[in-house]
């Protein structure tokens, strides 16, 4: 943990400081990726643990034991796992909270100051994080709100980790740009808070990801709707919910798994 707070500490020459090439940039421009408490089982070398805990809630552990948490409401269950990093939106509390654990060194709000976009580019060593900002509406459908939500790229062991946040939006030529190669892409798929299943849809098949976890889905039936308008990412049976993904173990054709949200026992 000492190396991490000192790190800490030169988290503002950081920020002012050029970005680091993205791998999952440059891949797609080509085209049009004191020691942290370890959960579980150590991994391999360029294997990434991806655990679901509930609604939005993602850990993705690095080999070395860094964790993020991704659109973080504070109720991950253990009070003994302690994530290095929580990103979060606030559309809904189910996907923020004003009182993150104090024990988390870095904690990742989504929006900026009225009128101004997060803008966020951080690299931790094995993980780089960083954001491409959309537009929200107001909860009855009134008054978007200009970047209000971030779409979260995480860079780790090879690949490039994308969770859609609370998306709203198609996303541009632009977007789709800014946001680069997808290996694993995090998508909502309640096909009413956030957009409509037919929609969502076509947002997954523009990003062409390698890999599919739905979230955000409620109720069972809600997540086979989905399912079956994406036949062409059939679903892979992956009891639990955990899976450790590598690139390596990327080539199979694009599937989908769904994990089984559970919080930290």
């Amino acid at each position: 943990m000492r190396w991490f707070l000192a790190l800490l500490m030169l988290l503002p020459g950081l920020a002012r400081a050029e970005s680091l090439p993205s791998d999952c940039i440059a891949l797609a421009a080509r085209d049009q990726a004191t020691v942290p408490v370890r959960y579980g089982v150590p991994l391999p070398e360029g294997v990434v643990r991806i655990r679901y805990i509930d609604h939005a809630m993602f850990a993705i552990e690095t080999p070395g034991g860094l964790m993020a948490v991704t659109d973080y409401n504070g109720k991950i269950g253990n009070p003994d796992v302690v994530p290095e990093i929580v990103t979060m939106n606030n559309y809904h509390d189910t996907h923020y909270t004003d009182h993150p654990d104090a024990r988390i060194p870095v904690v990742l709000r989504g929006w900026g100051p009225p009128g101004a976009p997060a803008v966020i580019d951080l690299n931790l060593g094995e993980m780089r994080i960083r954001n491409v900002t959309s537009d929200l509406r107001g909860p009855f459908g009134e008054g978007a709100r200009k970047d209000g939500n971030s779409i979260f790229i995480f860079e780790v062991a090879g690949l490039c980790i994308v969770h859609l946040g609370h998306l709203h939006q198609v996303l541009d030529p632009a977007k789709l740009a800014q946001i680069g190669r997808v290996d694993v892409l995090m998508v909502p798929v309640d096909g009413e808070y956030t957009m409509d299943q037919t929609a969502i849809a076509g947002v997954v098949r523009s990003l062409h990801p390698r890999l599919v976890l739905p979230m955000h889905w409620f109720t069972p039936e809600v997540l086979q709707t989905f399912l079956a308008r994406m036949p062409e990412y059939p679903v892979k049976l992956v009891p639990g919910a955990e899976i450790d993904v590598s690139r390596q173990g990327l080539t199979e054709p694009p599937h989908t798994v769904v994990l089984t949200p559970a919080l930290f026992p």
